[in-house]
């Protein structure tokens, strides 16, 4: 997280949406031997107090036992450098510009029974939105394959504690100076997602 206040204008409320329609990040865990990281997808609850996931059971966050144990998911957003050359002005440094969630909190085992019906509820999540292709379905494998795969992955609900969100976009720029660089960086941009984070440095203006 950027120290900076000012990029900390995000509420829960956004920063939790964000964080529920990226579905996907960073979980992190530490135990006796250090931090532990798994790229996870996950659903989280429609009141952004719980996240569902799952692990493959070799996973050494899996094998930590039930817990519950400290943990953050770190969910990440476009992003793209930025050339001080871009501001038309003088006197700026390089930097970057980002959006990052993190949700804090504790992540629990659940029961393996929950396992399949967690399943169907994710694939369900993400299917949705392929629209207008028929949905996967677990009802498309063969039992005795799904079975198989149902005792190789672990369900966990991570019970979120706390929210804090950076909307890195040049809010400490004036509007001028911030659009002219969203426009170098939508031509020019190195980073992910750059078309989406230089029209964010741009709607600033109108909000």
């Amino acid at each position: 997280m950027h120290p900076n206040p000012i990029f900390h204008d995000a509420d829960a409320a956004r920063n939790i949406a964000f964080a529920r329609s990226r579905a996907f990040g960073i979980l992190a865990v530490s135990d006796a031997n250090g931090p532990h990281l798994s790229h996870i997808p996950f659903l989280m609850s429609e009141d952004g107090t719980t996240a569902d996931l799952h692990l493959v059971r070799s996973n050494p966050i899996a094998r930590m036992g039930e817990g519950p144990h400290g943990a953050k998911i770190v969910v990440s957003g476009p992003d793209s450098y930025v050339s001080p050359d871009w501001y038309g002005v003088v006197d700026q440094v390089p930097t970057w510009n980002y959006i990052a969630v993190h949700l804090a909190g504790t992540l629990e085992r659940l029961p393996q029974d929950t396992m399949h019906e967690m399943l169907e509820r994710q694939s369900a999540a993400y299917e949705q939105q392929l629209s207008p292709k028929t949905p996967w379905t677990t009802g498309k494998m063969t039992p005795e394959v799904l079975e198989k795969m149902m005792r190789m992955i672990v369900p966990f609900r991570f019970s979120v504690t706390g929210v804090d969100g950076t909307w890195k976009l040049g809010q400490n720029k004036p509007d001028a100076v911030r659009i002219a660089a969203a426009d170098e960086m939508e031509v020019h941009g190195i980073g992910s997602e750059v078309n989406v984070i230089a029209r964010m440095m741009r709607d600033l203006d109108h909000s």
